[in-house]
């Protein structure tokens, strides 16, 4: 049932749009028939096809079809603006026939998305001072989540990130799931390695939804390949590190058997300070009940683009950013990667500098 209404937006939506484009459009709606065929054809590859086509078409298609989601989004607004416009003002000359229109659109489109491209790509560094109830050395954090690997961010992008990680000589890394993106397929061609990455404890990983998503087999492909790439994962574990804190990777909530906090704590020293990695920011109060010292989510993207980053905000306590609950520090981050096409609009693409004493 999910399914279809999700397919019925994705095809309304579409509609929709090129319903309206097709009435302001003096000529060419032929051609524009055929582009609406493919874009659609693109998106529809680009998600389904992984494990069933060559992964360059799938790429490609993926690509493609993901941008023209999100321009199809700004489109859909700006029509539904002008149509409710049109109940009380003369429209028609706006609205049908009219090559000045297609114009402005192009115009403002290009301008809004081209901005939203080099916004993706300039990556925010955030730094957090904290200091726990408890007795620690002082732990430089570098943590990033959503990283979204595959068919849209290649080896190269995750080189420029490990360079960023490397540059703050971090005592520990960690990564808040959603490592790989929709195909697994997308990755496995790749030499994707976190290998150089310079860490005095290593590199750490909890896992997110996207490592779910696919056939029954898909997780086991996930971790395996995380696993190659020189990740330790922790999936409902805890570790004690240099006999001083714990670190809890959480399996993620897609799972509905993976353990429940109280279950990951009760073999362990609660006096010692407490880190957890848990994909989805659900159920903030349960870390704070539980005397998690600090907690490492993303999930959110903060929305990736206005105006989804408003029904973040209502969907989740914090979607983006700290928050202190009792004793318990918890940051949801935006992610440093993204998902389909790579446009940030009204927010950011980040890395977290955690500095905890």
């Amino acid at each position: 049932m999910i399914i279809f209404i999700i397919l019925l937006a994705i095809f309304g939506k579409n509609f929709y749009v090129f319903f309206r484009l097709w009435h302001i459009l003096p000529a060419g709606r032929i051609f524009l028939s055929v582009v609406a065929i493919l874009l659609m054809l693109c998106f529809f590859v680009g998600m389904l096809g992984g494990g069933f086509l060559p992964s360059g078409i799938v790429g490609f298609a993926y690509r493609i079809g993901t941008a023209w989601f999100f321009i199809a989004l700004y489109l859909l607004l700006i029509f539904l603006f002008l149509d409710l416009l049109r109940l009380v003002l003369p429209m028609h000359k706006i609205l049908y026939g009219n090559w000045l229109t297609i114009v402005i659109l192009a115009f403002v489109l290009t301008i809004v998305f081209v901005y939203g491209y080099f916004n993706y790509r300039n990556k925010q560094r955030v730094e957090l001072n904290l200091t726990i109830n408890k007795p620690i050395n002082p732990l430089k954090i570098v943590a990033i989540s959503d990283l979204h690997l595959g068919y849209n961010i290649g080896t190269a992008e995750l080189n420029e990130w490990i360079k960023f990680i490397n540059l703050e000589k971090p005592d520990l890394v960690l990564i808040a799931g959603d490592i790989i993106d929709n195909h697994i397929e997308g990755v496995v061609k790749q030499n994707f390695s976190f290998e150089k990455v310079k860490s005095r404890y290593g590199v750490y990983a909890c896992l997110g939804n996207h490592e779910y998503i696919g056939n029954s087999s898909k997780i086991t492909q996930s971790l395996n390949f995380i696993q190659d790439a020189k990740i330790t994962v922790l999936r409902d574990t805890a570790l004690l590190i240099n006999n001083e804190f714990y670190l809890i990777g959480r399996d993620d909530r897609t799972n509905t058997k993976r353990k429940s906090l109280p279950e990951l704590l009760q073999t362990l020293d609660t006096t010692k300070p407490i880190i957890l990695l848990d994909h989805q920011p659900f159920n903030l109060e349960e870390t704070a009940k539980n005397g998690i010292d600090l907690q490492f989510s993303g999930h959110t993207h903060s929305g990736q683009l206005l105006p989804v980053s408003w029904i973040t905000k209502l969907m989740y306590e914090i979607s983006h950013g700290y928050i202190r609950k009792n004793d318990s520090h918890v940051y949801v981050s935006s992610g440093i990667g993204i998902w389909g096409g790579k446009f940030r609009i009204g927010t950011r693409s980040e890395y977290t500098i955690i500095n905890l004493k």
